[in-house]
């Protein structure tokens, strides 16, 4: 099972350099994947969670690549209904030649009413532009891309999405116990799972702890759960809703050191 990363390109503390830092730092450590978020236009409840600024992804995972050798790139997902399903074709071929098939593109149907009213994208109509812009990736890929496909979201609309277009689930956070009974129902259901990454010095006894949340012991046997579950990848996100933890990263690497580490070992 692969471990990823989800940095955050967002934020007061966030520039070129620490980007370039949170690179070397996931590469260095092992992890497989470094993943990163997408906002177009950073509305008011946008700007709640992920204020500016916020470095696009195509891009940003462009400058990436250019820096990093072996680690995979890739979207936490892309709002899919943002960009005309042909532009995203084009630039995540090209962004996947570029890094040399490094690319893994997570999409989604996006939740921020104020920001698809900014773009001229109908709010209400961003499931239904979600099929069909995945269609459309499928017809212009048929021959020429073998950029995979992790469709985002925990809902049973995005199992279906999944399912039908024959991709991988990538669900957004959740606890080990509702991963496993959701696969229960889909057993044959490819999927990679987007889980928290916050470590504590006690144990968490709560009944709904989230995975990736607690001791290190408690993190590292969520890992071997899923594994055994059959996640192809497990990407930690190390980021708690909070903007001003983006000016401490070096809280997040030491969380991420920990479970690479002890990660080595238990595998």
């Amino acid at each position: 099972m692969r471990l990823g990363v989800n940095v955050p390109n967002f934020g007061p503390g966030t520039d070129p350099g620490v980007l370039r830092e949170w690179a070397g730092v996931v590469e260095g450590l092992g992890f497989d994947l470094l993943m990163m978020s997408d906002h177009v236009v950073i509305t008011p409840e946008v700007a709640e969670r992920y204020p500016e600024p916020f470095y696009e992804p195509f891009t940003t995972l462009s400058f990436l690549a250019g820096i990093t050798t072996r680690v995979r790139l890739g979207t936490t997902v892309l709002v899919l209904p943002y960009r005309h399903p042909l532009l995203v074709a084009r630039m995540a071929t090209n962004l996947d030649q570029l890094s040399r098939g490094r690319l893994v593109l997570g999409v989604g149907v996006g939740w921020s009413r104020q920001e698809f009213d900014a773009l001229g994208v109908p709010f209400a109509e961003r499931g239904r532009l979600t099929d069909e812009y995945l269609s459309a990736l499928r017809d212009a890929w048929r021959e020429e891309s073998g950029v995979p496909i992790w469709v985002g979201g925990n809902s049973k609309a995005a199992i279906r999405r999944a399912i039908g277009f024959g991709h991988v689930w990538h669900p957004l956070r959740g606890t080990v116990a509702w991963l496993r009974s959701t696969l229960a129902e889909h057993p044959r259901l490819a999927f990679a799972p987007r889980i928290a990454l916050r470590l504590t010095t006690e144990p968490v006894e709560d009944g709904e702890r989230l995975a990736g949340v607690g001791t290190i012991e408690q993190i590292i046997d969520d890992l071997e759960q899923l594994r055994s579950l059959g996640a192809d990848t497990v990407l930690l996100d190390p980021y708690h809703g909070d903007p001003e933890q983006t000016r401490r990263p070096h809280a997040a690497w030491q969380a991420l050191t920990a479970v690479a580490t002890h990660w080595r070992t238990a595998s």
